[in-house]
């Protein structure tokens, strides 16, 4: 049997590989970051990014549904030990509070896993501010199964 420590570094390294091959050019730009995985989930930083930010001067809503949702693939590959293709099948998002650039720590718990769904929830901050900025549920369907 591994241990946790094994298992930990087996999903970051899932998660991490998913980031740099699976998504498109765009969503690479944003140079999203796997920090940390355990049994429930995986910490993602999205770093700051100036061209994010819309005329507002926060981080437009655009940018961080898209981090949500590429998160949250990276966090079911980090679940499963390897990408599978999956679809967003359902995405909730839920604006708090603005995000002025600078770094966003972004936590995804894989809250069911399952052969053909699964499920999961995105939370945001800006980094060392315990406030909740963006909450997301969403739903995947699995492709290879």
């Amino acid at each position: 049997m591994m241990s946790e420590t094994a298992i930990e570094k087996n999903a970051l390294t899932a998660a991490r590989d998913t980031l740099a091959t699976v998504f498109a050019p765009w969503i690479a730009a944003l140079e999203i970051e796997a920090l940390a995985a355990d049994e429930t989930g995986v910490d993602f930083c999205l770093p700051e990014n100036r061209d994010l930010a819309h005329a507002g001067g926060v981080i437009c809503g655009q940018a961080t549904a898209s981090a949500a949702d590429t998160c949250a693939v990276a966090a079911l590959s980090a679940a499963n030990g390897r990408f599978r293709t999956c679809t967003t099948v359902d995405m909730t998002t839920h604006f708090i509070r603005p995000l002025k650039p600078g770094p966003v720590a972004i936590r995804v718990e894989v809250l069911s896993n399952g052969r053909r769904m699964a499920y999961v929830r995105v939370e945001m901050r800006a980094e060392g501010d315990a406030r909740l900025a963006f909450t997301a549920t969403g739903a995947y369907a699995y492709l290879d199964g």
